[in-house]
């Protein structure tokens, strides 16, 4: 297991010297900046010991970038949290019961309902339900992240958790209002990750379901649901866990368009009001960010694939 971790950080290292060759070339399209007179490679060097310092730059207002990304990171994590959360509890069980029941008409209308929410575009899924459940029926806000009539201090950058650790008299009602205003943008973003989701345990469950041992379990009389609890989840959710993790990586992008739609003000609104700006220091902050934290949920994701799945680490032990 040891040196799987370590091929895998390697792998982190090297990728993330890419991404910050990128960012770097990003920087030097400013020419205001004095990156773009330097020498390409003496720069590079200069802004990698910036950034292990924790560096990522000066905003025009005397601002430094980290303070930035502290204050709209955290809202882009708290939205994707959620919507990775409710993709898993929606998409496994109906993942499941299609790969159980392939070639049903079960699974018929589950890959039907998948495929149709796959190719719904996200735009217009978020105005449809702005307009039926914030313009026609008034349930939920339009947008924001919680009304502005209440207010709080920011300790974590997590709406909810900041609400709860309040000492207002109205924490109650911020907190429930919070959630009303996380529900549609959650909603929307979770629909392309929920698809995937059901997919990859549909065909996982199927594959499993067609082993030997499930066909020992049912000469012994076992029933479709103990069969499916005991052995087929066991053994078909540790291959698709590090494909899991890409989904949620993947929702990082998605999230600059739920973000502008909703206003949402995590770290995908605030890119695109950078690059309309032609922000440049911002701009590689943010990629160097993003980029970072995707390719670290990548590698968690291989890790804990790894730690349940013995099979991933015999194919690396192998590998000579």
């Amino acid at each position: 297991m040891f040196i799987y971790i370590i091929r895998r950080l390697n792998l982190f290292i090297i990728t993330l010297l890419i991404l910050t060759i990128v960012s770097f070339s990003i920087l030097r399209l400013d020419t205001q900046l004095q990156w773009a007179y330097e020498p390409f490679w003496q720069g590079w060097f200069i802004y990698l010991q910036n950034l292990f310092s924790g560096n990522l730059g000066i905003s025009s207002t005397g601002i430094p970038m980290s303070t930035e990304i502290l204050k709209v990171f955290p809202a882009t994590l708290e939205l994707c949290f959620f919507a990775f959360l409710l993709s898993l509890v929606i998409g496994i069980p109906l993942g499941t019961i299609a790969g159980v029941r392939r070639g049903y008409p079960i699974d018929t209308i589950i890959s039907s309902i998948t495929l149709l929410g796959y190719s719904i575009p996200l735009f217009w899924l978020a105005m449809l339900l702005i307009l039926l459940f914030s313009l026609n029926l008034g349930w939920l806000p339009v947008s924001g992240r919680y009304s502005l009539l209440y207010q709080f201090n920011h300790v974590t950058g997590f709406a909810l958790i900041d609400i709860l650790l309040s000492d207002k008299p109205y924490r109650m009602e911020a907190f429930f209002d919070a959630i009303k205003h996380l529900i549609l943008p959650t909603i929307v973003l979770a629909m392309a990750p929920t698809t995937e989701v059901i997919r990859l345990t549909r065909a996982s469950i199927a594959e499993v379901m067609t082993k030997n041992y499930i066909k020992v379990a049912q000469t012994k009389g076992l029933s479709t649901f103990e069969i499916v609890r005991r052995h087929g989840m066991k053994n078909a959710l540790p291959p698709i866990i590090p494909k899991l993790g890409m989904q949620f990586a993947s929702m990082m992008t998605f999230a600059m368009l739920t973000e502008s739609i909703f206003n949402w003000p995590g770290i995908g609104r605030w890119l695109l009001n950078a690059i309309a700006a032609q922000n440049y220091i911002a701009i590689q902050a943010g990629v160097i960010t993003v980029g970072g934290f995707i390719l670290l949920a990548n590698i968690l994701s291989d890790v804990i694939g790894a730690l349940v799945n013995p099979l991933v680490r015999k194919e690396w032990y192998a590998i000579k």
